[in-house]
This record gives C-alpha cells, structure tokens and sequence, in this order.
C-alpha cells in the first residue's frame, strides 16, 4: 500500500488531470460544484497517494458548507478519486478512512456527499434526504448522503446544504 500523504499546492494540475480522467471534463457541471466555486477546499483534509516516482494515484477532498437557515457548518467529501489503473486496491477507501479520521480529530461533526450508496455505506453514511437535508440542485436522492462524525451532531439539523458563512471579524479600532 501506498502511504497517505497531505495535498501539496504543487498536486493541484495532476489532481485536476486525474479528475478528468476519471470523472470527465463535464464534471463540473454537477450540482456539488456549484457549492465549491469560490470556496476553497479544507486543506487540513485534503490527502493524494503519489507513487515512487511523485505522480499522484489518487486524491481526496473536503469543501467547508453550511445547512438550513441555522447555518450548521459540515464538511463535504469529495472529489475522492483514483487512477483507473489503481482502481480496486484500496486506495480510495484508505483515503476515506484515513480523511474521516482526522476530520474527526479536528472537530468537524457533519459529512455530507453524493455518491454511490453502496460505497459509501459501510463507512456510515447514511441517506441525507431522509433526514431533512436538501441540496440546492438535483441530485440523485439515494446518491445524497450524511454522516455524524460527532455523536448527536445531526440533532436539529435541516435544510438546504449552501456555501459556508463568512465570519465577520471586527475592524481593529
């Protein structure tokens, strides 16, 4: 197995690339990146797997988003991605894995994603529809996810997923 590495700012063109091998250049035209444009992804929980040479096999990412009029602040997985050649071995669960984990660590208490239920299911994930949650653009129901990551931090929670709230910070008098 590969070793799970942090994202360097020099990933960022061979993560794109692989992207687009692996999802298609039309991805962006998907509902989830409407919620990341502009947003910069949470760099604390954005990891790649490169092989021995540097070229980066797979790559996971997490946007900052906020739920319902509260505002709630969750995270959302994804991108996570693999080179097809890879695909198979366990790298992208690793990554899951290894991404849920620190996110935990750090204090985030929500996950939310689109993809496919049976992945994503083991991990504990489960459908976010269901719970309240809506999305500001379609997306399949069954494919729209949450996850706890802090006991009880869905409690309450309801609403459309938007753009994380800037804080307003005090000028300095």
């Amino acid at each position: 197995m590969y070793p799970i590495l942090p994202e360097r700012p020099s990933d960022a063109a061979q993560i794109d690339t692989l992207l687009d091998l692996t999802f298609g250049s039309d991805r962006t035209r998907k509902t989830v990146y409407r919620l990341r444009e502009a947003v910069a992804h949470v760099k604390a929980l954005a990891f790649v797997v490169r092989d021995e040479d540097g070229v980066v096999l797979g790559s996971i990412r997490y946007w900052p988003v906020a739920i319902g009029e509260a505002a709630t602040p969750a995270i959302m997985l994804g991108p996570v991605t693999v080179h097809p050649h890879y695909q198979g071995q366990g790298i992208g669960r690793a990554l899951i894995r290894h991404s849920l984990y620190t996110a935990t660590r750090l204090g985030h208490g929500l996950c939310i994603l689109v993809g496919d239920k049976p992945y994503y299911e083991p991990f504990g994930f489960v459908g976010a529809a269901d719970r309240g949650l809506e999305m500001p653009g379609w997306v399949e129901r069954e494919r729209f996810q949450v996850m706890e990551l802090a006991a009880g931090a869905l409690q309450g929670v309801s609403g459309m997923v938007g753009k994380p709230v800037k804080s307003k910070k005090k000028a300095a008098a």
